[in-house]
């Protein structure tokens, strides 16, 4: 009888430690987030405080009261939020593109060994090119506007998001594939029950440089060949020298990464939490 009580207290006790590491967790990551909640204020603090005391020249830096204000103006001209959803739209349609293309050639390349070795060298060069110098092709090639944009968005991104999901593809357990083949299945089965699948979470995480960096090439595209969008808004300002509405701008640009990045992330953790991984 006594080993039956015994056996009855320990769930609960490891209970006991499961809820101790839940709330130690938790505890962890409120404190991060109470420090970087801290550290932006300081600064945003020292800012508004160097700007009032001539510390800084504010015409050339700016301060957060002039950038809202600046803000303030431009959402009442209704002409902000059009740039903003513009950039908007450009980035998520170039990475859905970038996730797309990515996925077939590296599909492809994982199917023909031959090809891989083939095309290789050209993705290492093509990724290592400056994309910033193809950026006037573009405009030559296709003239000025979104597709432009879109495509500037798509060529940072596309040639490492290609290799790395090869890459992905080609560190999976090759047991399991030759499990696959031992029980009669094919190249297609092996790849879709056990290539993908378990590639998910490089995916992932490539998925979330990628978003990054289609917002840094829709950018580029729009300094040189935009008429709307926060690009061209920083070009603008920078021409009149309306800094604050360069500062504003690069801000925006600044919450707009971090959200798209928590948003990939946020789908990350629930892939993960769907699959058990």
């Amino acid at each position: 009888m006594k080993n039956k009580h015994k056996n009855k207290k320990k769930p609960s006790a490891e209970l006991t430690r499961q809820e101790q590491f839940v709330r130690q967790h938790r505890r962890h990551h409120h404190e991060i987030s109470t420090w970087r909640t801290i550290i932006f204020v300081l600064f945003l603090i020292l800012w508004e405080i160097s700007a009032d005391r001539k510390w800084i020249d504010s015409f050339f830096f700016s301060s957060p009261s002039r950038v809202i204000r600046c803000f303030v103006e431009q959402l009442k001209s209704n002409s902000l939020l059009s740039h903003i959803g513009v950039t908007l739209f450009e980035t998520l349609f170039s990475f859905l593109l970038v996730l797309l293309f990515s996925l077939l050639i590296s599909t492809l390349l994982w199917y023909s060994r031959k090809l891989s070795e083939i095309l290789e060298p050209y993705l290492v060069v093509l990724n290592s090119l400056p994309k910033s110098a193809l950026a006037p092709l573009f405009i030559v090639w296709l003239g000025t506007g979104s597709k432009t944009i879109i495509v500037a968005g798509i060529s940072v991104a596309v040639f490492g998001s290609i290799i790395s999901f090869y890459t992905g593809f080609q560190q999976v357990d090759a047991e399991k594939v030759t499990l696959i083949y031992t029980l009669g299945g094919s190249r297609r089965d092996a790849f879709f029950r056990v290539v993908l699948p378990g590639s998910i979470p490089i995916l992932l995480s490539t998925a979330k440089v990628n978003i990054g960096l289609a917002l840094v090439g829709v950018i580029i595209g729009e300094f040189l060949a935009a008429r709307r969008g926060l690009g061209y808004l920083i070009i603008y300002g920078s021409q009149v020298f309306q800094l604050d509405m360069v500062i504003t701008s690069i801000i925006i640009l600044c919450l707009i990464a971090l959200g798209l990045y928590k948003s990939i992330q946020f789908i990350e953790h629930r892939i993960k939490i769907q699959f058990k991984m």
